[in-house]
């Protein structure tokens, strides 16, 4: 995990997958649904995403709703073709 310091703010970057590239915070929690294979919300999936260090919050105070509104946001805009589905309330599922 990378760590610098740009205009005095700490910033953490996400872990590098074998490939070498980042995971954003929604390919981490489509990972961490795939893995899991049930329906979870979103502070569940920021929860796994830190223990697998998958994606680390850069520090926000809210972390799991700026992922629950961009979960959100993908299913609106992507519709059948979104990563993921709503569940039941709050929860979400891989979407097939």
């Amino acid at each position: 995990m990378a760590t610098k310091k740009t205009n005095s703010k700490k910033v953490t970057t996400a872990k590098k997958t074998t490939a070498g590239e980042k995971l954003t915070a929604l390919a981490a929690a489509a990972k961490v649904l795939s893995e899991k294979r049930k329906p979870m919300n979103a502070k569940e999936l920021i929860e796994v995403m830190a223990a697998k260090k998958y994606w680390i919050s850069p520090g926000g105070k809210t972390p799991d709703r700026t992922l629950y509104a961009a979960i959100v946001r993908e299913i609106n805009k992507l519709g059948k073709q979104a990563r993921f589905k709503k569940s039941d309330a709050g929860n979400f599922t891989r979407n097939k």
